[in-house]
């Protein structure tokens, strides 16, 4: 993974990771970039982390808009959490992936939810997670 300089260069508060997906696994080769957001309130309010560009990963965690569902993005924040170690995370949950897909409700969440994945409310269970709309 590395940090696209031009993004840096244009915005302090807005960068762009290029990463790769991790060989043995099913994006294995394949390119991705992830758009990070930061508030005055970092590093103790999480930064807004999605996909962006052409290639957004088929995830069960990942919907087609390059929202990510992950615990440490949300709830589970810690500013003792960096952008290196988010990116592992990620890293992490692609490479665990055994099949290739979108979430069961993509389409509804897709057309209905904010463009800050924040202002979203996740609920992990298991391996299916739930989504709530929050509003502000």
């Amino acid at each position: 993974m590395t940090l696209n300089e031009k993004s840096v260069q244009n915005s302090i508060t807005q960068w762009i990771v290029d990463m790769e997906g991790a060989p043995g696994t099913l994006y294995e080769g394949e390119k991705f970039q992830l758009l990070f957001k930061f508030s005055s309130r970092y590093p103790f309010d999480s930064p807004q982390v999605m996909f962006t560009g052409d290639n957004i990963p088929v995830h069960p965690h990942v919907y087609s808009n390059g929202h990510i569902c992950l615990s440490i993005l949300t709830e589970d924040w810690s500013p003792a959490l960096s952008v290196q170690s988010v990116c592992l995370s990620i890293i992490s949950m692609l490479s665990s992936c055994k099949e290739k897909r979108r979430p069961p409700d993509n389409s509804f969440y897709v057309r209905t939810c904010n463009k800050n994945p924040k202002k979203t409310k996740w609920w992990y269970h298991g391996k299916c997670l739930t989504h709530e709309r929050m509003e502000g």
